[in-house]
């Protein structure tokens, strides 16, 4: 039987031990019944793995005693690294492009407030929101046993986040475009080292975004002729670029 594997801060690991509270250590402890001498995995954010053995448990926190981490493999390793740069979208939506994202494979998620995006995030709810993302990415990766947590980060609007932009390749996912597929537009195109896709919410992008991303080098392509929701839309694009380039 394989060790159970744990996503965990780097922080949480000195000189040779691990220790938890909260919430990992309930679902270690009282979910999983684990105890003294059980061997565990962590994984780190950087998707370093340690290989460790609880070696404490109290009423409140569990103690494991790690060995030295196991490398992750370089980024990039296996394929491209995906960035997928979503406009919010409304409700729960943004829960399951981040966790169908993390299980195909987006090396992260830049996530920005869109001209159309009906949901919104105030300027004092923003830690908590990026925590709250950060939780669903770290979860999706332990259950789908990745050794790497996709970053998630923030943007106010589409034009901070265009320009933030360092990928190789740039895509803008845009239902305006009558020219070019992406099939076409990928035809005998190495693989880069990096890919970024830029997704609108649920009214697609203002006419203004659409020229922000092209002033930084966005190729425009059409997924066909069916308008796919936003999710929907995240999560192909995510899965035919990973089939395209074989992405780790």
């Amino acid at each position: 039987m394989s060790q159970r594997r744990f996503m965990v801060s780097s922080r949480n690991i000195r000189d040779g031990y691990a220790s938890f509270n909260g919430d990992l250590f309930n679902h270690m402890v009282r979910v999983l019944r684990l105890g003294t001498g059980d061997g565990v995995t962590l994984v780190d954010e950087a998707g370093n793995e340690h290989q460790g053995v609880i070696d404490q448990v109290s009423r409140e926190w569990v103690a494991v005693r790690v060995e030295a981490p196991r490398q992750a493999a370089p980024a990039g390793e296996g394929g491209a690294r995906i960035t997928i740069c979503q406009a919010l979208p409304k409700g729960e939506k943004i829960d399951l492009i981040l966790q169908k994202g993390t299980e195909l494979g987006a090396h992260d998620f830049s996530l920005f407030g869109g001209r159309r995006s009906v949901a919104r995030v105030r300027e004092e709810q923003l830690a908590a929101k990026l925590e709250r993302w950060q939780r669903i990415t770290a979860e999706a990766a332990r259950q789908c046993n990745r050794r790497s947590i996709p970053g998630v980060s923030w943007s106010p609007s589409a034009a901070e986040a265009a320009g933030s932009t360092s990928q190789e390749l740039r895509l803008l996912l845009w239902e305006g475009e009558r020219k070019q597929g992406l099939k076409a537009a990928l035809a005998d195109r190495a693989c880069p080292a990096s890919v970024i896709v830029a997704v609108g919410p649920e009214g697609g992008f203002d006419p203004l975004e659409v020229q922000q991303f092209l002033q930084q080098g966005y190729l425009p392509v059409s997924l066909g002729n069916r308008i796919l929701r936003t999710e929907t839309a995240a999560i192909a694009i995510t899965a035919i670029l990973q089939y395209i380039w074989d992405t780790q």
